[in-house]
């Protein structure tokens, strides 16, 4: 078998995936010891979406080609706009299909909203234009740029027949109980060791045949940057619990689900765009949570001050 068909074979399963103290701790004896009432959860819809040879001929199925393209190989398909060694699916899998993985079909119908990450309402377009700018590392491409539009188009696709505005079973990554014990980075380093450096790397560095990622770097240079929503621990965790091991999702207790989470997002990466000269502003306006690690001292580095270039 050579390189080139192992890769086109592994291509689409791509991503898994501190003793110091960290802002988590505070919060650690606030953990739940006990099962408190539970909250009466949203109505959710169930929704399956078409398969991919349903996608029809003519200039509309080619757009929606074109978009599930780009989507599965970013890098090749829209080099412009990425800056890393990432490609969309590493955090939505099975082509943005697969439930709890962020799928596309659970997200088209929610937009426009309001998001407090960019303090006003974002379109569908706006919101795949903060993928490549974060995730990606890169910048964000022009609403009436082909590499948006095709990706709108595949989304809207998908999300055909799915109701606009409610949100459905299995979009998004569900989330996962806080742990009863703060995350920890040594815990989490042998969690990482055990379950996950097998695919990705004792480094964390990914792994490569023919050139070509088939599982993706989780810190350094070709990761995604700290601006990235899965630089936060509690995302971070919830794609963790859900998917990973890759096809083994929900094999991970919550408490290593955590902790891994804290391993990976203790390491340095690409810095956030939004940073202009000084660390702790940058925090401060961007970053103000337990759940991010940047900005903080973990195991005596402080993270952000030296990103992986």
């Amino acid at each position: 078998m050579t390189a080139r068909l192992i890769a086109l074979l592994l291509a689409p399963l791509v991503l898994a995936a501190c003793s110091g103290r960290t802002p988590l701790d505070a919060h650690a004896a606030d953990a739940p010891r006990a099962a408190a009432p539970a909250a009466k959860a949203p109505a959710t819809t169930a929704f399956t979406p078409p398969a991919e040879s349903e996608i029809p001929a003519g200039p509309y199925g080619d757009m929606v080609r074109l978009g599930r393209e780009i989507f599965l190989h970013t890098r090749k398909a829209a080099p412009a706009y990425v800056g890393n060694g990432l490609n969309c699916v590493n955090c939505h899998l099975d082509a943005g299909r697969l439930a709890d993985s962020a799928p596309l079909w659970g997200a088209y119908g929610m937009y426009p909203q309001y998001r407090k990450k960019n303090h006003h309402v974002n379109s569908y377009g706006e919101r795949l234009q903060g993928c490549f700018t974060y995730s990606m590392n890169g910048k964000a491409p022009p609403l009436d740029d082909p590499v948006i539009v095709a990706l709108e188009t595949y989304s809207y696709w998908m999300a055909q027949g799915a109701p606009l505005g409610t949100k459905l079973e299995g979009a998004g990554y569900p989330s996962v109980p806080r742990p009863a014990k703060a995350p920890d980075y040594a815990r989490g380093q042998s969690v990482f060791g055990r379950d996950c450096a097998l695919c990705h790397g004792a480094q964390g560095q990914g792994q490569k045949v023919a050139g070509t990622y088939v599982f993706p770097p989780l810190w350094g240079p070709d990761s995604f940057n700290w601006g990235a929503g899965m630089h936060e621990l509690d995302k971070a965790a919830a794609f963790i619990k859900a998917n990973m091991p890759l096809s083994r999702g929900g094999m991970l207790s919550d408490q290593d689900a955590w902790d891994v989470a804290m391993f990976m997002d203790a390491h340095e990466r690409p810095q956030d765009p939004r940073y202009h000269g000084d660390l702790a502003a940058t925090r401060k306006a961007y970053h103000d949570t337990p759940m991010s690690l940047y900005g903080t001292r973990v195991n005596g580095r402080l993270l952000g001050a030296r990103p992986a270039q």
